[in-house]
């Protein structure tokens, strides 16, 4: 009989070259945190991968929890706030008109934090516009090169980087566009990456992040800026998919769930 995987970070990566190790129900992963800062992926409109996190946050009892979804104005408005009350939390956050699906997929989430501290890592739009003419190094600051911004992509890497942008966004990006849509999502994830930094050193962890898929990533997402910036510090990446995963998916663990009912996003578009 194989045996299983220990409630340790480093049993959990020993077990990854099982067959199918990768996939897991909810029920099979650890007791406790399994690293110092834990990504914990979603598609945005799927409720039951928000119920998965709100369900593994009521388990781990982090010390911090990091949004993307939120920026530092909003998770302060939250302070003093009865995280039990949609409403109250609803309004506190600022949540309507903000382009995210409605507030009750994510309260399961705020209701089950605990006294967690909420970290908003949301940059505004006008920042990561500027990236995508100026460069992602140029908008990040000072710090750029600790999170490996200062330092351009292999070019096979962003010929791949920007296939993915255009497949993300239905085939209509004009083509000069996707170099800047690129160093948007450098940007986006060493600013995701620098405010579990800060949530760890502030509260000494573990921190959870609660992010899309995408930036769970670990040779392109948060992991990657995470690796780079602060090496010895652990780091687990859980992504949630719909359907089975590419066979190299990019997570340390993966929960696969049914696709929840959607118009097709791309309706309507025209292609460049």
């Amino acid at each position: 009989m194989m045996k299983p995987c220990s409630l340790v970070l480093a049993m959990l990566l020993a077990c990854a070259g099982a067959a199918n190790a990768g996939a897991v129900p909810v029920a099979d992963l650890p007791a406790v945190a399994p690293a110092d800062i834990v990504i914990i992926g979603e598609i945005h409109d799927n409720p039951t991968h928000h119920l998965t996190q709100a369900a593994l946050v009521a388990r781990w009892k982090p010390a911090a929890v990091v949004f993307e979804m939120l920026d530092p104005a909003q998770a302060k408005g939250a302070d003093g706030v009865d995280r039990t009350d949609a409403n109250a939390m609803a309004a506190a956050l600022q949540w309507q008109g903000s382009g995210w699906p409605e507030y009750s997929f994510y309260h399961p989430i705020f209701a089950g934090l605990g006294d967690a501290k909420i970290y908003g890592a949301a940059l505004d739009r006008a920042t990561v516009r500027r990236a995508i003419g100026e460069g992602a190094a140029a908008v990040f600051g000072a710090d750029a090169a600790q999170f490996g911004l200062a330092t351009p992509l292999p070019p096979p890497e962003q010929a791949a980087r920007e296939a993915d942008q255009m497949a993300a966004h239905c085939n209509a990006l004009p083509s000069e566009m996707l170099s800047g849509m690129v160093a948007a999502q450098r940007l986006r994830d060493a600013a995701f990456a620098r405010t579990a930094l800060i949530a760890l050193t502030e509260t000494g962890g573990p921190v959870v992040v609660i992010t899309g898929s995408g930036h769970a990533d670990k040779a392109r997402g948060i992991p990657e800026a995470l690796a780079i910036a602060a090496p010895n510090t652990t780091v687990f990446s859980i992504g949630q998919v719909e359907g089975d995963p590419d066979p190299d998916a990019r997570f340390d663990r993966w929960i696969i769930t049914e696709p929840t009912p959607r118009d097709d996003p791309c309706a309507g578009f025209a292609k460049p």
